[in-house]
């Protein structure tokens, strides 16, 4: 018998099944999440945002992905969502085509993801993950366009695994990817305002 503990692929790979009806809320997607709500959850509210998804979506992740961010980062043990956010449904295919897309990904993580570098995954490295994520869902909800989600989303992504595999490293080179994530946005702001004065004036 196999006694090891569940990869984060499969634990994502299996969640679709959990449900038995065709939608579900993201109330329900939470709870279903348990006590990995932070780690897992920050990765899978993340992942829509670095593929093609329905209209609507991306914004509502980035919304779930402040939530999850600020409350880890004030230490919260579970998370509190607004009732109305909390009630909002997505279909279980829409989640199983997130699955599907991100399992091969973060398999190729998981190939070389162990637990490591401890201080970067201590209590209080998951509370300034958990600022930094709240950061990026904020970022999220900004509708820029072309490739404007990829960056945020990749980078929480990469903070969400490596708080579940218990991983410094890839907690560290999150934290990187968010800097450089945030960059782009800053720069891109700047380059479509000064693109707009330039028309205007």
């Amino acid at each position: 018998m196999d006694h090891r503990a569940p990869r984060t692929s499969e634990l994502i790979a299996a969640l679709p099944e959990s449900f038995v009806g065709e939608t579900l809320t993201i109330g329900e997607l939470v709870s279903a999440l348990r006590n990995r709500v932070f780690g897992i959850g920050i990765l899978l509210f993340a992942i829509p945002n670095i593929f093609p998804m329905p209209p609507g979506i991306p914004a509502t992740m980035g919304a779930v992905l402040m939530l999850l961010g600020g409350q880890l980062a004030l230490g919260y043990n579970s998370i509190w969502l607004p009732k109305k956010l909390a009630k909002r449904e997505i279909s279980r295919e829409t989640l199983r085509k997130i699955a599907q897309r991100s399992i091969p990904w973060i398999q190729k993580f998981e190939k070389f993801s162990k637990p490591r570098l401890d201080n970067f995954t201590t209590a209080g490295a998951a509370r300034a993950v958990g600022a930094v994520v709240f950061i990026l869902g904020l970022v999220l909800l900004i509708p820029f366009p072309f490739l404007g989600n990829i960056p945020p989303g990749a980078a929480a992504c990469v903070l969400g695994l490596g708080l579940v595999e218990r991983d410094g490293m890839l907690v560290l080179l999150g934290h990187i990817s968010s800097l450089v994530a945030v960059g782009i946005t800053f720069v891109t702001t700047w380059l479509l305002w000064k693109g707009a004065t330039f028309f205007l004036f």
